[in-house]
């Protein structure tokens, strides 16, 4: 199986229907909206129990390999600290396993004054819940693979046929467009609209076959799709700029081979500018949204010079931004 999720025996009665477990219901409605949000169809997810695990453990898996654990308490509620919270809560402290955010387990009674102090309060299953989700939008691009996405283009067929069999095999193969979605996917980006993706692909197909210029180009066309989960209520983007020192260190970096295009920095010279990133970012902004704004020659390699470090960095380059969107500058990150 693709995706695994492997529950030490503590936890078995939350995917146990028998035990009135309501999680298998939870994993449908996870792959139902990821399909919504994503545009793609996530395969069955097997659940069992695993008795190497410690028993408030969990496991979560990909291709028969580990990529994420948790542990929950099934009688206790969590308690998630996101920054607003105004005191220390008796209980047994951890961290939340999404986010590692600062939380404690507390009792039920508890519930209460724990919202009123500040607190995020879930139950067991919400934080099992919560934490597949994002593991898998996180890993689905690796889930894309050949057979899927000429299962997508079939379904594009039936409305756009004209378009596919312009597009595939004429201008791309089927494995550079799919490596065009990972790309996508890779950094959340929904690839629902598929039209437009392929359109564009199509476009661009004749001056270049490179799968990462080719997504600069699709991002540039999903502007609006981007942008839209990442602005404020005011329709405003609070972002961090790059240096101009640090973009040309990155830009003189780039290397073009017969593959594509590559960042090649020395070891120290890459060390210090993740370290500055890195330093700025979380004594800036914390635990909120991190938005970095680039030129677009660049975009893709601080993506993927940051990603390790910093994987929930935004990263944007100036084409990507939608003319009705207003740009609120933090500061420079030098």
């Amino acid at each position: 199986d693709p995706l695994a999720l492997e529950v030490g025996y503590a936890l078995i009665p939350l995917v146990d229907t028998n035990q009135g477990g309501d999680f298998l219901s939870r994993v449908k409605s996870i792959r139902r909206q990821t399909a919504l949000d994503m545009g793609v169809i996530v395969p069955p997810i097997h659940i069992t129990d695993n008795f190497r695990l410690n028993p408030k453990e969990y496991s979560i898996l990909l291709k028969g390999v580990e990529i994420a654990r948790g542990e929950l308490n099934v009688d206790s509620l969590l308690a998630i600290n996101s920054g607003s919270a105004r005191e220390q809560l008796p209980g047994s402290p951890t961290h939340d396993p999404t986010f590692n955010l600062p939380a404690v387990w507390i009792r039920s009674q508890q519930k209460e004054h724990a919202q009123v102090a500040g607190y995020t309060v879930v139950d067991p299953p919400t934080v099992l819940a919560t934490h597949l989700s994002e593991v898998i939008k996180s890993r689905i691009y690796e889930l894309l693979g050949r057979q899927e996405t000429k299962a997508l283009l079939d379904h594009l067929s039936e409305t756009h046929q004209k378009l596919v069999e312009e597009t595939v095999p004429k201008t791309l193969s089927l494995g550079e467009i799919q490596k065009v979605l990972q790309n996508l996917l890779r950094e959340r980006v929904s690839i629902r609209d598929l039209a437009t993706i392929v359109e564009n692909i199509a476009d661009c197909g004749a001056m270049t076959k490179d799968p990462d210029l080719l997504t600069e180009y699709v991002r540039q066309a999903l502007a609006r799709s981007i942008c839209k989960n990442i602005v404020n209520e005011k329709n405003e983007l609070l972002l961090f700029t790059l240096s101009p020192e640090i973009e040309q260190t990155i830009t003189k970096g780039v290397t073009h081979t017969d593959k594509g295009f590559f960042l090649i920095l020395e070891p120290r010279a890459m060390e210090d500018i993740l370290r500055k990133l890195s330093g700025s970012f979380h004594s800036a902004v914390g635990k909120s949204q991190m938005i970095l704004l680039t030129s677009a020659n660049v975009r893709t390699h601080v993506k993927r010079l940051t990603e390790r470090v910093l994987p929930n960095l935004v990263v944007l380059s100036h084409n990507e931004i939608p003319s009705n969107v207003r740009v609120m500058s933090l500061g420079t990150l030098a």
